[in-house]
């Protein structure tokens, strides 16, 4: 918590608010269906309500809680369909993007994509959960942001979330040891040009998650 909430900007109280509990919610000390409220989060802080809603506003927004009548807000529930589903059209905009993507890369992009493996191997040592998840998502996340297609990006932060959920459930039952080196794998086939092969590398890389994950 910062040092003296009184003069600490509100929106700065809310995002550490904000962070505490949507590492909560991923690693699993919050289950779905737990109630957070206000008052109390207010209480555990030490600080005024508003910068609590405003929290719980950014989680809504990202769909890790959802209003229910009479209980107020709580964390929300992931189903293996929903997982399934996205997997499904995750398989068909990530190969898309990749291809469209690879023609436009630079050294400089390989340079912030091996910057990105660098942190997550950093993290998995450190065991920084939320850290692994964001910077899994912002790995792949650069493929859709490259290819220059607003509704595929927009279909990729729709779902990275819920991914989010899936990955960090996953993450406490298996090693998440050779993650870097998965993705370093990742980056030497898109060096080699074959559009195809890269493609398909991702795919794989996807299929192997649900295989080992959701089967």
């Amino acid at each position: 918590m910062p040092e003296n909430p009184a003069i600490v900007p509100i929106h700065s109280i809310s995002t550490h608010v904000y962070m505490k509990l949507k590492k909560e919610i991923l690693a699993g000390e919050l289950q779905p269906g737990a109630r957070l409220i206000v008052l109390e989060i207010a209480g555990q802080f030490q600080i005024s309500q508003a910068p609590v809603r405003e929290a719980l506003e950014r989680l809504k927004q990202e769909g890790l809680i959802i209003g229910v009548p009479n209980k107020g807000s709580v964390v929300s529930n992931i189903t293996a369909k929903e997982i399934k589903d996205l997997f499904v059209l995750r398989e068909m905009i990530e190969g898309f993007a990749v291809r469209q993507a690879m023609p436009l890369l630079t050294e400089q992009d390989f340079s912030e994509l091996a910057d990105i493996i660098e942190q997550m191997d950093q993290a998995v040592k450190q065991n920084d959960i939320l850290s692994i998840l964001e910077l899994d998502m912002d790995f792949h996340g650069f493929f859709y942001r490259k290819c220059d297609n607003g509704a595929i990006l927009t279909l990729w932060k729709d779902m990275k979330t819920k991914l989010m959920r899936f990955m960090a459930i996953s993450n406490r039952h298996y090693t998440t040891l050779g993650l870097a080196d998965y993705h370093t794998v990742l980056i030497d086939v898109l060096r080699k040009g074959d559009v195809a092969a890269a493609e398909q590398a991702f795919i794989d890389h996807m299929h192997a998650y649900k295989i080992i994950h959701l089967d």
